[in-house]
């Protein structure tokens, strides 16, 4: 329970940390938040708490595949924006099409014989 609090925690404090360097420097907090922090500390906890690396493999190649489609929210948030639309309509609208880009990446995906 304690290793789960301190997951938690951790991962916290990381989102926290670059929304406030965000404040001051949206370069700055863009490139801390493209990092692959989160994927990083996935992949230690999991081979931490199962010592598998073929699970962590498995993990990583995932990531890769599925970060394609995740760049649909990041093409499509600031076109919205800088049209007029609301800050929540436009987050509605592009992780509504960011879902669809990840349903799509899996058909594709399957249509070429890759299981993840």
């Amino acid at each position: 329970m304690a290793y789960a609090a301190i997951k938690v925690l951790l991962t916290a404090l990381l989102v926290v940390a670059i929304s406030e360097v965000a404040k001051r420097s949206s370069v700055l907090g863009g490139l801390v938040a493209s990092l692959p922090l989160t994927s990083l500390l996935a992949i230690i906890w999991l081979y931490g708490e199962t010592g598998d690396t073929s699970k962590v493999a498995q993990l990583s190649t995932s990531v890769f595949w599925y970060v394609l489609p995740s760049l649909v929210l990041f093409v499509v948030l600031p076109l919205l924006l800088a049209r007029g639309f609301g800050f929540w309509p436009s987050l509605l609208i592009a992780s509504a099409a960011t879902f669809a880009a990840y349903l799509l990446m899996t058909a594709v995906l399957a249509r070429f014989g890759i299981t993840l």
